[in-house]
């Protein structure tokens, strides 16, 4: 019986390492579920670093020059994906920031190779209780706007947190201020 990593995880520390020795060099790429707190984070944790914010919701809307709740209802998920995969593959071409991503955008695997790849990922992680106490206080989430949206977050919440662990750190985004957030970031990441 071995004890060792398997190669995987080896190369998943190695990039970890590898973002570690200099992190005040890379791209920080905020992931999870909607309602996480991405972008709420992200804005504060570039103002304190001093770098630019970008979110790719919003970027993705410039391109399309449509709302992401028109986009879905008039291209579907599908073509949503695709510009949303192209912008943050442009995105990260940038120098040095820090993207908050859309709740679904970790989920597409060459999207995720790319984030990856280029930057350090972090996954913001938040208890069902307190996704669904953000997000019920905002319309305009397509993927809500079912019956029982509840269970759909949750249900979503549990198909997409085995992936969201693959991001290189994990960060308890819970209630309360941002600013617990944003400094656990930073001393996760050491920036």
């Amino acid at each position: 019986m071995t004890h060792g990593l398997s190669i995987e995880n080896d190369q998943k520390a190695a990039k970890v390492q590898f973002n570690a020795q200099d992190p005040h060099k890379q791209t920080i790429v905020l992931v999870g579920i909607m309602g996480a707190g991405k972008s709420s984070v992200g804005r504060r944790l570039a103002q304190e670093l001093k770098i630019p914010f970008f979110d790719s919701d919003d970027e993705v809307e410039k391109a399309a020059s449509m709302t992401i709740p028109e986009i879905f209802s008039k291209h579907g998920e599908e073509e949503f994906r695709r510009v949303e995969a192209r912008v943050i593959e442009r995105l990260l071409e940038e120098p040095r920031m820090i993207l908050a991503t859309g709740g679904g955008a970790f989920m597409n695997e060459a999207t995720r190779e790319i984030m990856q790849k280029n930057a350090i990922t972090v996954w913001l992680n938040a208890d069902l209780e307190t996704l669904w106490r953000r997000v019920s206080k905002k319309g305009g989430r397509p993927l809500l706007k079912k019956e029982n949206p509840k269970q759909v977050l949750a249900d979503l919440l549990t198909l997409r947190k085995p992936i969201y662990a693959l991001a290189d750190y994990e960060v308890a985004s819970i209630d309360g201020p941002h600013k617990t957030t944003v400094d656990a970031v930073r001393s996760a990441l050491n920036v």
